[in-house]
């Protein structure tokens, strides 16, 4: 059994940091360290990377934010300035992947930068930093899923508790699970399958996609705060779209590599 201690690393009068923003700050640059470490080993430019990156995490966190908030209206509707509070947490994934990594291939793109080398170059980093900036929703008493009596549960302290499940002290630690879950995903990428995919240009970011959504998927199937589209759950229609993306993406490189063998 574990809990929270708070979501602030310090506090003094009206200056406060929280753990959630620490932890994302910490992600980033982690993962962009590592990013321009294989940059260079692939003799690219890392300057120019730093820059796809710079531009990929601004318009992913503003995505990432209004995905969150679009699903959530009827509460950010009544309060406005919530929309900005974005260290209290409420960040969607999914609306980051999306518009970051958007913006990633239209800026490449419009530089005349590889894009699929790109692409590649930031698929470890990303798993890495999901799995670091998780770790926000565990001080933040968020993202956690549905009650257990397991030897590694959450407490939850009652005012972060539903209403329908006061009664329960602990729960599962979800954000726990998509972390490790993610470090795995990163071991994979980097250790076995980042120097083996590098002739296929564009075939580790889609292993990343199809790997860390498998995931999701099934950790998602736990969660009690799910932003939901009717009666189904919008992060698990997400993730079985982007297993087909990655599969069939994976399919049409691996049918267009044998075929320029043959040629």
């Amino acid at each position: 059994m574990f809990a929270s201690p708070g979501p602030f690393v310090l506090q003094i009068g009206p200056l406060s940091i929280r753990w959630y923003g620490l932890l994302f700050a910490v992600g980033v640059l982690l993962g962009t360290w590592l990013a321009q470490r294989e940059a260079l080993r692939r003799g690219e430019d890392p300057e120019q990377l730093l820059n796809v990156i710079v531009f990929g995490v601004m318009t992913g966190l503003i995505g990432a934010r209004l995905y969150y908030v679009l699903f959530n209206w009827g509460y950010y509707s009544s309060r406005p300035l919530k929309i900005l509070a974005v260290w209290e947490g409420g960040l969607a994934i999914h609306g980051g992947l999306l518009a970051g990594g958007l913006t990633a291939v239209i800026y490449s793109i419009r530089k005349r930068l590889p894009v699929f080398t790109y692409l590649d170059i930031m698929a470890p980093s990303a798993p890495l930093g999901q799995a670091i900036g998780r770790w926000g929703n565990f001080f933040n008493q968020e993202a956690f899923g549905t009650p257990t009596d397991l030897p590694w549960k959450l407490y939850i302290e009652p005012y972060h508790r539903p209403p329908e499940l006061t009664v329960y002290e602990y729960f599962h630690p979800t954000f726990l699970y998509e972390s490790l879950w993610n470090l795995l995903v990163f071991a994979i990428l980097y250790v076995l399958l980042r120097k083996r995919l590098e002739p296929t240009r564009g075939a580790l970011m889609l292993c990343y996609v199809g790997l860390y959504s498998v995931g999701r998927f099934f950790i998602e199937g736990l969660r009690i705060d799910s932003l939901m589209l009717g009666p189904v759950r919008a992060a698990q229609v997400m993730s079985l779209i982007l297993i087909l993306m990655s599969v069939s993406g994976l399919a049409w490189l691996c049918a267009a590599a044998r075929r320029s063998h043959r040629s």
